[in-house]
């Protein structure tokens, strides 16, 4: 999601390339050549290349090692593992979406089919564990219980809801928020914490840092559905209208659904037709931020942001990886699109149980954060 790599990322990725390498090596012949090519590390041939993903998680991780007073090196092993989680997803994900281009070039599957993707995949995981377990750590069980039984197993809860959503005729905002704490958000706290668990850190310290991974991916998730949307193409790596043209029930998409009026009313009735053009993806567009979706998510995602930078307020955490971690949050979820974002919180739609009714400033403070009733809220 970053559009340029930050020098926390250009640090992580110098440490984290090596290791990767050493690990993906243990494949077989097969998985190796599969794996090596969506990592960006060769082209579709086989020929070395550059390119692959930022290496967030990665970064979170070794950060996560030095803020618990521990060095970098320490989470390794933590890093390696959690970014092959998260490819052993993508991969997954390329097949089940039915997505044909990831990071400007051909997924997987779409090359060399979709049973090569779903065992590269499956490879990518149990690689996973292998690394983390072989690393000597006394702390290693703990945190392959982290990543690889609770982190997994809610990424996988969160990716079959957002499969199931998909033939729903409505999902809930709640719904759709708790399908996204275990899709994105659980492995960006896997990753904000087991760099400290590897390092041995006190239980206060690697629980503040988990709590500041899950509200990230809670406000990336949210940015990643605008873009999904109204994403340039040239940065995403995916057609306009992306998520759309697959008809996803997005956070911002379930916000409108959930309401009772006509933008709702045309939108849901769109859903429901298997017509995909580029008229009618338009006007779903515009459907989607007349009703308020575009404006709420922009809102909630800014929202997510702070308490996530709160829960670090808990703990005393060195100074300079604080700084680092705060500044890699906040360049992954960039808010491009706040200079033409709408009132987010129409207050006599969205805030008729409480009474709110103070008008949009550009806060980011959607009305239903500062509302104690939020009983409309809750029912989506």
């Amino acid at each position: 999601m970053t559009s340029t790599l930050t020098p926390t990322l250009h640090r992580s990725r110098e440490l984290l390339l090596p290791a990767m390498r050493s690990a993906v090596a243990q494949l077989d012949p097969a998985s190796h050549a599969a794996a090596s090519y969506h990592l960006g590390w060769t082209d579709a041939v086989g020929a070395p290349s550059v390119g692959g993903g930022k290496a967030l998680r990665p970064a979170l991780a070794l950060l996560s090692a030095e803020l618990a007073g521990a060095s970098a090196e320490t989470a390794i092993p933590g890093a390696v593992a959690v970014e092959l989680v998260h490819n052993f997803s993508l991969l997954h994900d390329d097949v089940m979406d039915g997505d044909t281009q990831r990071r400007h070039r051909a997924t997987v599957w779409s090359l060399w089919g979709e049973p090569c993707a779903i065992l590269t995949g499956d490879a990518l995981l149990v690689l996973a564990q292998q690394v983390l377990l072989d690393s000597g750590s006394r702390h290693a069980p703990a945190a392959a219980r982290l990543l690889l039984l609770a982190a997994t197993q809610e990424l996988v809860r969160g990716q079959v809801e957002d499969l199931a959503f998909e033939t729903r005729s409505s999902v809930s905002v709640k719904e759709c928020v708790r399908m996204a704490a275990g899709k994105t958000a659980a492995l960006l706290s896997a990753s904000t914490s087991i760099g400290a668990v590897l390092a041995g850190a006190p239980h206060q310290v690697v629980s503040a840092l988990s709590a500041y991974g899950q509200h990230l991916g809670a406000a990336f998730q949210l940015v990643d559905d605008l873009l999904g949307i109204w994403g340039d193409p040239a940065v995403t790596g995916k057609p306009v209208l992306s998520d759309l043209r697959s008809k996803k029930k997005t956070l911002p998409v379930s916000w409108v659904l959930a309401a009772d009026d006509a933008s709702a009313h045309e939108l849901a009735a769109w859903y429901t037709d298997s017509t995909v053009d580029e008229a009618g993806l338009h006007r779903a567009a515009e459907l989607v931020e007349a009703g308020g979706g575009r404006g709420w998510a922009t809102a909630e995602a800014a929202r997510r942001m702070r308490q996530a930078e709160l829960c670090l307020d808990t703990v005393e955490l060195p100074p300079g990886p604080r700084a680092e971690l705060l500044a890699l949050g906040r360049a992954s979820c960039p808010p491009p699109w706040t200079t033409s974002s709408p009132n987010p919180c129409p207050a006599t739609r969205r805030c008729g149980p409480c009474g709110w009714s103070t008008a949009w400033t550009g806060s980011a403070a959607p009305c239903w954060s500062s509302c104690t009733t939020r009983s409309e809220t809750a029912s989506r």
